[in-house]
């Protein structure tokens, strides 16, 4: 007698999520799960989860024509379902990972212990409810309203707000959507030993860095001609040391400050200084031209800014051959201002663009080197754009110069002389 019908689309669910059960514990035994893998495996639990959980049920009722031994297998095989079943979810409750399921509109369908302890969620009275609305008082509420399109980093956790959290939302399955959260905290706090490492070393090398070049300056190379080479590159070598002290300086400061005491800045003078220090470092050797038609200045930190925009053309001076032309521009918009520095200098290859601002990350060490870069300006440029809720914009091509750009949006716009433009 052939067997019911129920019985052959069953197993593979039951084949499938003993699968998923097993591969998920290996990974919680190991204690980490790779961003990539760990997202589809997390959306594969979840949509069985949900799948499984109603078919289970109706598998229970045995059909009245089956004989006793259709009826022990039946039972056997709807035990073993109900089992996996049971690991599946026990397996992704476990998770370190906060998960949780929406739907279409944002509702709750499920969440694992993870979101309870990190999002604040509890069982019952949560499920079916909007999670926006749940957490209209978190940073996630915005980044929820606002279509989740981009990961949100370093955010409070709702639950914890002395934990931080990386949260992200992946669709999947009917329009489903899976809301991922991990737990960054000791992340956070080794940066911040990282960063006050930097602070403390930098800050006692530059009193003994200082005494050094003094000491080099006050021999004259007139008075031991032999050693005449040696100093020059003692003096070179001990002032770029100073200055990879001042960047490192001024980009701890720059990455423990959250706001800035906004003034006017005057881009007219400030556009005409940063032209006389590329020309200076240029020695006439470059063509550079300034083009302003935008009219306006900027509300933020003068010394930061200043900083900033040096920074780009002293890069573009630097990285430019003999001959090569540099252009400096400040105009208009449809959103706003842009500062930009273009260059014909070597170019910099696309795998290189994303990482330029990490600090000290080097295309060319050889070139940095003979540049006398420190290796920390476009990071310092990052942090005061930042700073300024400005954007940071490269484009280059091999061999034909880049473009750097800095977009301010229009509540940063000053008229000249008056008052805030936005």
């Amino acid at each position: 007698m052939a067997q019911p019908a129920a019985l052959s689309w069953k197993l593979p669910a039951s084949l499938v999520a003993g699968l998923f059960v097993g591969a998920l514990l290996g990974w919680l035994v190991h204690g980490h799960l790779a961003s990539g893998v760990a997202i589809v495996a997390v959306a594969e639990v979840v949509l069985l989860l949900t799948r499984i959980r109603h078919q289970v049920q109706p598998m229970m009722a045995v059909p009245a024509s089956a004989s006793p031994l259709q009826h022990d297998r039946f039972m056997t095989r709807s035990r073993r379902i109900a089992s996996s079943l049971r690991d599946l979810r026990n397996a992704a409750s476990q998770l370190p990972d906060a998960v949780v399921l929406l739907d279409q509109n944002q509702q709750v369908r499920w969440f694992n212990h993870a979101a309870e302890n990190l999002l604040g969620l509890s069982r019952p009275k949560d499920r079916g409810v909007l999670l926006q609305q749940r957490l209209a008082t978190s940073d996630l509420s915005d980044w929820l309203r606002d279509g989740t399109l981009e990961p949100l980093n370093d955010v409070s956790a709702p639950g914890q707000p002395e934990s931080h959290l990386n949260v992200s939302m992946l669709p999947f399955g009917r329009r489903q959507q899976l809301l991922l959260a991990r737990d960054i905290s000791h992340l956070t706090r080794l940066e911040q030993v990282r960063r006050d490492f930097v602070a403390n070393v930098s800050h006692e090398l530059r009193t003994p860095l200082t005494v050094i070049h003094g000491y080099l300056e006050l021999i004259d190379p007139e008075d031991v001609p032999e050693l005449a080479p040696v100093l020059s590159e003692m003096r070179a070598q001990s002032k770029r040391m100073g200055q990879i002290v001042e960047d490192l300086l001024a980009l701890s400061r720059l990455e423990t400050q959250h706001q800035i005491v906004d003034e006017r800045v005057q881009m007219a003078p400030l556009l005409a200084t940063v032209r006389k220090e590329a020309e200076a470092l240029s020695q006439g050797r470059h063509k550079i031209t300034l083009e302003s038609s935008a009219e306006a200045d900027l509300l933020g930190s003068p010394k930061d800014l200043h900083s900033a925009l040096s920074n780009l053309v002293s890069n573009a001076v630097r990285y430019t051959p003999t001959g090569g032309s540099i252009t400096i521009r400040w105009q208009r918009t449809s959103d706003g201002a842009a500062y930009s520095v273009n260059d014909t200098g070597f170019g910099i290859s696309a795998t290189h663009l994303a990482r330029l601002t990490e600090r000290f990350y080097r295309v060319s060490s050889s070139r940095s080197r003979d540049s006398g870069g420190t290796g920390l300006g476009l990071s310092i440029v990052k942090h005061v754009m930042n700073l300024h809720q400005a954007q940071l914009r490269i484009e280059s091509t091999p061999g034909a110069g880049s473009t750097f750009t800095c977009h301010f949006n229009q509540a940063r716009l000053l008229t000249p002389g008056g008052n805030e433009e936005g």
